[in-house]
């Protein structure tokens, strides 16, 4: 990353902190992909079942949808340092309760609340932005998101060896009660080298909490649509989870009763953050355009969720296309993730060069065209050609991952980890509608609908606005700042 970016010069402040946060994303998506690689550890030790352990999959994202959002108000509101150190202690705490789980029900309910730890990610965007001016903040972020994801990869990779280290039954126990310790202790270490801003720098806030501020009726309403497909997913979730017998029926409509509760608090927050459009009672806050928040959601949802879908499918993919080895297929899969290293720094890196608008545009382009030819993969291909192209797509998937991190930071400072919120929970709706359809259609078109949301992305890119010039900030004694977005 050699666009004014001395990546391993931690003497800068802002490098250090840069290494800092990627380091707890890491550590976050670790805690979050740890069980994954320990499935046939957990089902020998709790007798699990197929829809047990597809249940345990759906788990793993079923909160993580409703976190993103969660965690974006509080890092807002309470600022990066102390969102992400309590992220990380409360996360290791839950770590060492599955890995101290008796019964299945207590897996289910740990599993379930370690779908926080996936919302880590919100918290470093908004952390990075506030270090970084405009001209490097493609690149970093990228950097912060891609090394932070590779977390996933080495915990698919390092936990089945740890675990076997220990040896014994309890293996698996170990090693992810000693992610725990590593999370609870790194939440220290952050919290005592990590500052939320530079030295003089104004930390912006938002007026009000609850719900992001728009300053247009019809983005008040374009705001309100955007809300829906979250609670649908979760309601998709809760349908598969009734599916695989995890939920009776009554406590299926308790959970769907609860997100109707969900719908109308959220809507009630949404109208208590905004009804000055519609009374007057106080100055709409600095001007921006919501249709950026609802574009590079919408993208992220083709990107990184189809990212999440195809890393879950992938290695049954191949095992059932070439008649490979389980181990074998898991590389190709891993292959996936890995290219997170390069891929979506890269993609912040070239928006930062050539505009963010046009790398989105080309990156999702040709993600399209990937998606397309694997829809065509069959055993009559050789497994080489099969990989090749899945490696050359996912290079394209995470570098328009790249190109959305380059913008979040850029349409209002104040409320980043809010905007970071809502877009990484779409990326997880994307995951859920992807794997939802991949469980009725067959892998071949499974990919097509990939490519065709894809190919609506890149059209929804177009109307995406280059941010250029300054963004308007007002800080908590009433002074306006200008902050450079180019």
């Amino acid at each position: 990353m050699a666009n004014r970016i001395a990546i391993f010069n931690v003497s800068i402040p802002r490098i250090r902190i840069l290494h800092f946060t990627w380091l707890a994303f890491f550590i976050t998506f670790i805690l979050w992909f740890a069980y994954a690689p320990l499935m046939p550890m957990l089902k020998t030790t709790f007798n699990l079942s197929e829809n047990d352990i597809k249940a345990l999959l759906l788990l793993n994202v079923a909160i993580t949808i409703p976190a993103r959002i969660l965690i974006g108000v509080l890092v807002d509101k309470y600022g990066p340092r102390i969102t992400y150190s309590v992220l990380l202690a409360f996360c290791g705490v839950l770590c060492l309760g599955f890995a101290a789980a008796t019964s299945f029900g207590m897996l289910a309910l740990m599993r379930f609340l370690l779908g926080f730890s996936g919302a880590g990610f919100v918290i470093g965007v908004r952390l990075v932005s506030e270090w970084f001016p405009a001209r490097e903040v493609g690149a970093a972020e990228g950097i912060y998101a891609g090394w932070g994801n590779f977390g996933a990869a080495i915990a698919s990779m390092a936990m089945p060896v740890l675990a076997l280290s220990f040896g014994g039954d309890n293996g698996w126990r170990y090693a992810i009660a000693l992610t725990g310790i590593i999370a609870i202790a790194y939440s220290a270490i952050f919290y005592r080298k990590v500052r939320d801003t530079p030295e003089g720098s104004t930390y912006f806030r938002p007026a009000k909490t609850g719900g992001l501020e728009v300053t247009s009726k019809a983005d008040f309403v374009l705001y309100c649509l955007m809300t829906l497909p979250l609670y649908l997913a979760l309601v998709l979730l809760t349908w598969r989870l009734g599916e695989f017998g995890l939920l009776s029926t009554a406590t299926s409509l308790i959970a769907y009763a609860v997100i109707v509760a969900l719908v109308v608090y959220q809507y009630a927050k949404l109208w208590q953050v905004n009804k000055h459009l519609y009374t007057g009672e106080h100055p709409p806050a600095p001007a921006y355009k919501f249709k950026q928040v609802a574009i590079i959601n919408f993208t992220y949802l083709a990107c990184f969720g189809s990212e999440l879908a195809v890393v879950s499918m992938l290695p049954l993919f191949f095992i059932n296309t070439f008649k490979i080895s389980p181990v074998y297929a898991g590389i190709t899969a891993g292959s996936f993730a890995i290219m997170n290293l390069f891929a979506r720094p890269g993609g912040g890196w070239l928006s930062d060069r050539i505009g963010r608008r046009k790398v989105l545009t080309m990156m999702l382009t040709a993600q399209t065209v990937g998606y397309l030819l694997l829809s065509r993969v069959d055993s009559s291909w050789s497994v080489g050609m099969a990989i090749a192209l899945t490696i050359i797509t996912s290079i394209f998937v995470q570098a328009a991952c790249g190109g959305v991190d380059s913008v979040m930071p850029l349409i209002q400072r104040r409320m980043t980890g809010q905007i970071a919120g809502l877009t990484g929970a779409y990326g997880n709706v994307g995951g859920v509608i992807f794997l939802t359809v991949l469980s009725f259609v067959s892998p071949m078109v499974f990919f097509l609908v990939i490519a065709a949301v894809s190919a609506a992305a890149v059209l929804v890119t177009c109307m995406l606005d280059e941010p250029k010039g300054h963004m308007v900030e007002v800080d908590e004694k009433g002074n306006v700042q200008l902050i450079a977005m180019d």
